[in-house]
């Protein structure tokens, strides 16, 4: 069939043609678009070369699935000019995640909330994605009262610029700041936009779609972000309290069980997921499995992914096989 990537050029949009030929799906015909500025290039797919064209050619194409990573003002322009042809979108940006009609979608958590009539799916953030492959399972055996999280996010999240900054910095040359401050041997609170409410928009992301994803709004959830001078993927310190009580080894037993989910819970071996071991890979990553000691239905837990797989590209490739097994497209 034929299958878009818009924003293919990008860091996110060349992971999506890699793991696209990995997945195998039956790719007949590859569109690569991004800006103008970059047709007539071309992009790697399955060892092939493909001209990159305007995103208005891509969507005269009419593919089955445009699969975008090109940001949310492209997105709100092209996606329903996409969808208005027959395409279903998988769109990567924040544009689309928030409306109430629009599926929000990790497919081990929610494949049910895609429908035929809805051609806009939106990929949640990178940072909402694991965190909600590692709760959903706890969800639904114990239920959720409180999230209290603090990531320790990739450069890569934030782009090309980003991760040449940290190399430049480390190779002590003059670096474009993508930052305001230096990220080598730093890290910083500051993950988007701050808000009046002293919380930056990475962190509302964390409230907003873990509310939307998990269908409950009455699950309070506290975020911090931090940005760290590493690329492999996110890092998270997740304090979960449950509705109900626990034994620690039903919850290891009902995480390693758990389609998409690795538990690397050894310390005395100090085996503990890493973003170095999480680099290039689907898994979310799931450890230092912990009992709080001050509250009796709370679970400390450290949880591990590769930001531009599973917090993006995976996730969004995962949605396409979706509406390919469930006929919706092909």
């Amino acid at each position: 069939m034929k299958v878009a990537v818009v924003g293919a050029t990008g860091l996110v949009g060349s992971v999506m043609l890699k793991v696209l030929a990995e997945r195998k799906f039956p790719v007949s015909e590859l569109i690569a678009a991004a800006s103008e500025r970059s047709v007539g290039k071309t992009v790697e797919f399955a060892g092939r070369q493909i001209p990159v064209v305007s995103v208005a050619d891509a969507v005269a194409a009419k593919p089955a699935v445009a699969i975008f990573s090109a940001g949310s003002s492209t997105s709100k322009q092209w996606a329903p000019r996409f969808a208005e042809v027959g395409t279903f979108v998988v769109d990567n940006s924040s544009c689309w995640r928030m409306y109430p009609e629009v599926p929000l979608v990790v497919p081990e958590v929610n494949p049910d909330t895609i429908t035929p009539q809805q051609r806009i799916i939106a990929n949640p953030n990178c940072s909402t994605i694991q965190l909600m492959v590692a709760l959903r399972p706890l969800q639904l055996k114990y239920g959720i009262k409180r999230i209290v999280i603090s990531t320790y996010q990739s450069v890569t999240g934030t782009g090309v610029k980003a991760v040449q900054q940290l190399l430049d910095e480390r190779a002590g040359k003059p670096a474009d700041m993508a930052y305001h401050h230096p990220i080598d041997l730093n890290c910083f609170p500051h993950g988007g936009d701050f808000l009046p409410s002293g919380y930056t928009t990475e962190e509302q992301k964390l409230i907003d779609e873990t509310h939307k994803i998990l269908g409950d709004s009455s699950i309070m959830v506290s975020p911090t972000v931090v940005r760290v001078p590493v690329m492999g993927g996110h890092s998270e310190a997740v304090n979960v309290e449950l509705c109900t009580s626990y034994e620690l080894g039903d919850i290891v037993e009902l995480l390693s069980c758990t389609p998409g989910i690795c538990v690397q819970d050894d310390p005395s071996r100090n085996i503990y997921p890493m973003p170095r071991m999480a680099q290039h890979r689907d898994e979310v990553f799931v450890g230092r499995l912990r009992r709080d000691p001050n509250l009796p239905n709370a679970l400390n837990m450290w949880v591990v992914s590769d930001n531009l797989r599973k917090g993006a590209a995976t996730n969004a490739v995962q949605i396409a096989e979706l509406l390919l097994q469930r006929g919706l497209i092909g």
